[in-house]
């Protein structure tokens, strides 16, 4: 199957990253990024025709949100920000970045990332109230221990790249039950997206992978987003763009479910305008 491109008005990119040269690496980071600015994503928009974008904050700016609030204010309306705050980030802090754009707070749970599992319940109670969401990168392996927890968050849930499982897992295990019953709250979404941050099997198909994300595609049509993880970060060489969208829409099944994917549960969860159904 070939896609290549996004055939439908308003599809979302849903995890991306910019990076300038111009601003600082936190000492947590773990790599140097490449230089990767918000004119050069704009030929990636172009390339897969997709309207809307989610600027997701890297782990190698830390607490630093600069470079991705101005990429959001540079993309325009058409694009929201997850980003990283300190726990103690005042009410009117989260106002101002809300206004901005912002719709999440980012808890990468792998190396490089900045906020515990400690303060998890605290920032969902904080953000609740403005309709933002957790943004969760984890090894899915570790999902059974922190699924209770998970479950009582009062604001909404996205788990990033298939839910990332870091070793080989299968249908019955615990770890991908565990990750079926947050989708089946009907506040969790998950990202059908960066099959290589886990994949053993590797390109062009991913099995490993591409099965966990046909099955969650199948089971949750309203729960699932698609994302390139443009530029790719840390990866050598680095996957083509298109070969990203046909990889994920290809992992589902129905047109139907592959516009839910690109246009409208991206447009219920960031809050962008609907678009008509074509």
């Amino acid at each position: 199957m070939s896609i290549t491109s996004s055939p439908w008005p308003g599809a979302c990119d849903c995890h991306m990253h910019v990076y300038e040269d111009s601003y600082p690496l936190a000492a947590t980071a773990t790599f140097k990024p490449p230089h990767a600015p918000t004119s050069s994503y704009r030929a990636v928009q172009r390339e897969l025709n997709l309207a809307r974008t989610v600027v997701i904050q890297p782990t190698g700016y830390g607490f630093d949100n600069r470079c991705t609030l101005a990429a959001l204010a540079a993309l325009g309306p058409d694009s929201r920000a997850v980003v990283v705050v300190a726990p103690d980030v005042a009410p009117a802090e989260l106002e101002s970045l809300h206004d901005a754009g912002v719709r999440g707070v980012r808890y990468m749970m792998l190396p490089g990332g900045v906020l515990p599992w400690s303060g998890l319940e605290d920032a969902a109670a904080a953000i609740a109230a403005l309709g933002w969401h957790i943004d969760l990168q984890l090894d899915g392996r570790e999902l059974p221990l922190r699924e209770a927890m998970l479950r009582r968050l009062p604001c909404r849930l996205v788990i990033d790249h298939v839910g990332r499982f870091m070793g080989p897992v299968d249908p019955d295990s615990d770890a991908v039950l565990a990750l079926c019953r947050l989708l089946d709250t009907g506040t969790c979404w998950v990202k059908i997206s960066a099959p290589y941050e886990s994949s053993r099997s590797g390109p062009p198909g991913y099995d490993d992978i591409a099965w966990i994300a046909r099955l969650v595609a199948r089971r949750y049509p309203e729960r699932c987003l698609w994302a390139s993880n443009w530029p790719h970060p840390n990866q050598a060489p680095a996957p083509a763009n298109a070969a990203m969208l046909d990889w994920g829409l290809g992992c589902i099944a129905d047109t139907a479910t592959r516009r839910k994917a690109l246009v409208d549960n991206p447009a219920e969860l960031y809050g962008f305008a609907p678009t008509a159904a074509t």
